[in-house]
C-alpha cells in the first residue's frame, strides 16, 4: 500500500470513528467499513440512506447496518450462498454429462450385442466354424466388461457427487438461517426483531415504542380455506402493516401469525394511533378462495402497543406488550390495547 493510500485511509478512519461514538455506533469491523464508507463519500446513495436511518434512530440499528453494508460495500454471505448455488449447478451439470454418456455406452454396446448376435444366428445356417464362434463370444465377453466399467464409475461418480451435494445443502441451509427476512412474507425476520430490540435498548432508544399483532382467529382459515390460502392471508396481513409503517417503523414476522412493530423516537399515543390505523386497514383486505369461489373478507388481528422505559428490560417490554395483546383477545378480538395512552 502506498504512503498516499494510508494517509486517506487514516483520514477517513478520523472522520468515521467520531461519528460512530457521536451515534453510538457498535464498533464492529461491519460498521468500520459501513461508516469508512461513508465519510470517502463512495456512494452517494449509501450516504443519503445513512442519513435517513440517522435522522430517523439517532443511531444505526443492527439490522439496517448489515443491509447497507451488503448493498453498497460487501456481501459475504449472500457472495457465500451463491457460490454454493452455483457450485450445486454444476455439480448437476457434471452429473447429467456423466450420465449421458453412460447411456451413450449403453446405447453403443446394445448395437454391437445385436451385431454379434446376428452373427451368432448366422452360425447353424451358414455353418460358421468354431474359431469363428469363440472369437464372438470374446467380442461379447470384452464388450460385457466395458459397458460393466462404464457404469461402475458412473454409480461411484454418482454416490461422490451425492456426498458432496448433501454437504452442500447442509452448509446452504446453515447461511441461509442468517438471512434477514421472512421466506414466506419478504418482511424482516425474528433474527432481525431479536437484534433491531437489543440494539436499539442498548443505545438509549427514548420513546421507543413496541406494537405486537396477532391474526384473530387464523388457525381457522387453515382449517377453513387449506394452508395454501392460510400463506395467501399472511402475505396480505404483512403487505398491509408494511404499507402503513412510517418515520422509522420496521415490521418483523415475529412467528406464526405473529407481527411486530419497532417505532423508534415515538410516545404511546402516536403508536397507538399507527396500531388503529393498522387495524382498520387490515378490515379492508379481501382475497379470493379460487378452489371454493368465496371470497374473504373479515381478516382481522388484536394489538397490544408498549412503550419503553428505563426501567424495562427487553423480554419485559415484549411481555407488557404481549399481555395487553392478550387482552385486547379477552375482550372480543379485533380491537388496540391499552385503549387509551
Amino acid at each position: 500500500m502506498s504512503k498516499e493510500i494510508m494517509k486517506i485511509a487514516a483520514r477517513n478512519l478520523k472522520k468515521a470513528v467520531p461519528l460512530m461514538l457521536k451515534h453510538q455506533i457498535p464498533t464492529t469491523p461491519t460498521n468500520y467499513a459501513l461508516w469508512y464508507t461513508y465519510v470517502s463519500e463512495q456512494s452517494p446513495e449509501l450516504n443519503k440512506r445513512l442519513d435517513t436511518v440517522i435522522e430517523q434512530h439517532d443511531t444505526c440499528p443492527p439490522v439496517n447496518a448489515e443491509i447497507l453494508y451488503r448493498e453498497y460495500v460487501s456481501d459475504p454471505v449472500e457472495v457465500d450462498v451463491l457460490d454454493m448455488r452455483q457450485t450445486l449447478e454444476a455439480m448437476a451439470t457434471e452429473l447429467s454429462h456423466s450420465l449421458k454418456d453412460t447411456n451413450l455406452d449403453a446405447t453403443q454396446f446394445q448395437r454391437r450385442i445385436d451385431s454379434n448376435f446376428e452373427k451368432l444366428n448366422r452360425i447353424e445356417s451358414e455353418g460358421v466354424s468354431l474359431e469363428k464362434v469363440l472369437g464372438i463370444v470374446r467380442s461379447l465377453v470384452k464388450e460385457s466388461d466395458d459397458i460393466r466399467s462404464s457404469t461402475q464409475f458412473f454409480t461411484g461418480q454418482l454416490t461422490k457427487a451425492q456426498q458432496e451435494i448433501d454437504a452442500l445443502k447442509h452448509q446452504l441451509a446453515k447461511s441461509e438461517q442468517i438471512v434477514l427476512y421472512d421466506a414466506l412474507t419478504g418482511i424482516f425476520n425474528r433474527r432481525a426483531f431479536d437484534n433491531d430490540l437489543s440494539g436499539s435498548l442498548s443505545q438509549s432508544p427514548d420513546g421507543l415504542c413496541l406494537i405486537l399483532i396477532d391474526i384473530d382467529h387464523f388457525k381457522a382459515f387453515n382449517d377453513n380455506y387449506g394452508h395454501q390460502l392460510g400463506d395467501q392471508v399472511l402475505k396480505a396481513v404483512a403487505k398491509r402493516l408494511k404499507e402503513a409503517c412510517r418515520d422509522g417503523a420496521k415490521l418483523y414476522r415475529y412467528g406464526g401469525e405473529e407481527f411486530a412493530v419497532i417505532i423508534p423516537k415515538s410516545q404511546l399515543s402516536s403508536s397507538r394511533h399507527l396500531a388503529e390505523a393498522m387495524r382498520r386497514g387490515l378490515e379492508k383486505v379481501s382475497l379470493k378462495d379460487r378452489r371454493k369461489d368465496i371470497l374473504i373478507n373479515k381478516i382481522t388481528a388484536s394489538f397490544g402497543v408498549a412503550q419503553w422505559n428505563t426501567n424495562l428490560e427487553g423480554t419485559e417490554l415484549i411481555e407488557k406488550a404481549d399481555k395487553l395483546l392478550y387482552e385486547a383477545k379477552r375482550l372480543g378480538r379485533n380491537r388496540v390495547m391499552p385503549i387509551s395512552s
